[in-house]
C-alpha cells in the first residue's frame, strides 16, 4: 500500500513538472517560434501555449522596435579632417522566423554593421557637408542598412547622427571662420545703407535746388530740433547768414518796385525867336526869358 502511495505521489510530481516544462506564455508584443526536433514548425500568437516538452524548443521574438546606440567612431573625412561621430539607430523585427533562423544574434549584428556603415557614409562627405546634411547621411546609412538586414527579417526604422566632435584646433578655425563671415555681411549691409543714403540726400538735393525755400525750412527745422535741448548757444551755418542776405535783397528790390514813382518833367517848347524854357521858367542856357541870367 505504501509503495502505490509513493507510486502516485511520484507520478504526480512528474505530471505537475511535465506541465510546467510544456506551458508557455506567449506575450502581447511577443510572436513565438516553435521548433520541433530542430526544425521550424511556424509561428504561435500571444497568449497560453503548450509544447511538447524534450520535443519542442518556443524561441520568444520581441516585436517591439529597439533603440541602438551606435558608439562614437573616429571618422577621417573626405578633407582629411578627424571627427569622432556617434549615432543612434531603432529596428523592429519584422520576420520573426528569419530573425532566428538567419542569424544569431539580430541586436549584435546590427550594431556592427550600423558601425561599419556610420563609418563608411561619413567618410564619403566633407566636413561642411557632415555637419550641415545630416539628414542625407541619416538617409543613406538607413537605406544601406535595410539592405542588409531585410535578410534577417528586421527592418531599420530610423537612423540618426547624435553628436559630432571635432578636434580643437578645427573649433578656433571654424570660430575665426564665422566671425569673419559676420564682420562681412556687416560691412556689405554698411556699405547698402550708405548708398541708400546717398541716393536718397541725391534726391534731397535736387528738390531743394527746384524750391530754394525748402533748404530755409530745413534750417529752421534744425534750429528748432537744438532748441529742444534748452541750449543757450545757437549756431547759424554760414548757408543760412548767405539765405537770409540773399532774401533780405529780394524783400528791398521788392520794396523799392512797388513804390510808386515822381512824375517826370516835361520841357516847354519855346516860342519862335527864343530859347526853349522849362517848367521853372529858366532856359536850358541858365538864362531868364528877358535875357537875364538865371540864379545859379
Amino acid at each position: 500500500m505504501k509503495v502505490l502511495i509513493i507510486v502516485l505521489v511520484v507520478v504526480v510530481v512528474l505530471a505537475l513538472l511535465g506541465l510546467a516544462m510544456a506551458v508557455r506564455i506567449i506575450k502581447q508584443y511577443e510572436r513565438g517560434v516553435l521548433l520541433r526536433f530542430g526544425r521550424v514548425q511556424g509561428l504561435r500568437a500571444p497568449g497560453f501555449r503548450l509544447i511538447i516538452p524534450f520535443a519542442d524548443v518556443l524561441r520568444r521574438v520581441s516585436m517591439r522596435i529597439v533603440t541602438m546606440p551606435i558608439q562614437s567612431q573616429g571618422i577621417i573625412t573626405r578633407d582629411n579632417v578627424s571627427v569622432d561621430v556617434s549615432a543612434v539607430a531603432y529596428f523592429r523585427v519584422t520576420d520573426p522566423v528569419k530573425s532566428v533562423v538567419a542569424i544569431e544574434n539580430v541586436g549584435a549584428a546590427i550594431d556592427q554593421i550600423a558601425q561599419t556603415t556610420l563609418r563608411k557614409v561619413v567618410g564619403q562627405h566633407s566636413l561642411d557637408q557632415t555637419l550641415s546634411e545630416t539628414d542625407k547621411i541619416n538617409l543613406d546609412i538607413r537605406k544601406i542598412l535595410d539592405v542588409t538586414t531585410i535578410d534577417w527579417g528586421v527592418e531599420v526604422t530610423l537612423v540618426e547622427l547624435k553628436d559630432i566632435q571635432l578636434p580643437d584646433s578645427m573649433k578656433r578655425a571654424m570660430a575665426r571662420q564665422a566671425e569673419a563671415e559676420r564682420e562681412k555681411r556687416a560691412k556689405i549691409i554698411n556699405a547698402e545703407g550708405e548708398a541708400l543714403a546717398a541716393a536718397a540726400l541725391g534726391e534731397a538735393s535736387d528738390t531743394m535746388m527746384a524750391h530754394p525755400l525748402a533748404l530755409q525750412l530745413r534750417n529752421l527745422q534744425s534750429l528748432v530740433e537744438i532748441g529742444v535741448d534748452k541750449n543757450t548757444t545757437v549756431v547759424f551755418p554760414a548757408p543760412l547768414m548767405t539765405t537770409i542776405a540773399e532774401l533780405g535783397s529780394f524783400l528791398a528790390r521788392e520794396q523799392n518796385a512797388a513804390t510808386p514813382a515822381p512824375p517826370a518833367i516835361t520841357p516847354v517848347p519855346p516860342a519862335s525867336g527864343t530859347a526853349p524854357v522849362t517848367a521853372n521858367g529858366a532856359s536850358p542856357n541858365g538864362r531868364s526869358p528877358d535875357g537875364a541870367a538865371g540864379s545859379s
